[in-house]
């Protein structure tokens, strides 16, 4: 993916060709599966881009997600912390989760796709 600063236009489909391409590459077909990190992505971004890959077909090994941030930001801002919107949380995980299983199987159609699932993640100096 460029990177933070690049102000071109960013293309998923060009994206997903350039990422399976360098790892038809590098990566041994014996290599059961290849899991992505959001990196900062928005949450649509980061299902958008694993569907993009999974639609390419032909690939030798499972593409599919370790999200962290980007599986759980809804969830985490529908939540609050308050018990009382327990429900809310778990509907939002819900949504993201169905999301990332449809893009893992390249079939994802931007139903999830909500203003906020738009936002960048990216945090400037972030470290783990």
């Amino acid at each position: 993916l460029p990177g933070k600063q690049y102000k071109g236009k960013r293309d998923v489909k060009d994206n997903a060709k350039a990422t399976v391409a360098a790892l038809k590459r590098s990566v041994p077909s014996a290599v059961p599966g290849i899991m992505f990190l959001s990196g900062g992505q928005s949450e649509e971004e980061a299902t958008l881009n694993l569907n993009a890959i999974n639609s390419l077909g032909d690939l030798p090994w499972s593409a599919s997600f370790s999200y962290g941030r980007a599986l759980q930001q809804s969830t985490l801002k529908a939540w609050k912390g308050d018990d009382a919107n327990v429900k809310a949380a778990q509907e939002a995980l819900i949504v993201r989760a169905k999301a990332n299983s449809e893009a893992q199987l390249g079939k994802y159609d931007g139903s999830a796709a909500s203003e906020e699932s738009k936002k960048a993640l990216y945090e400037k100096n972030y470290t783990y």
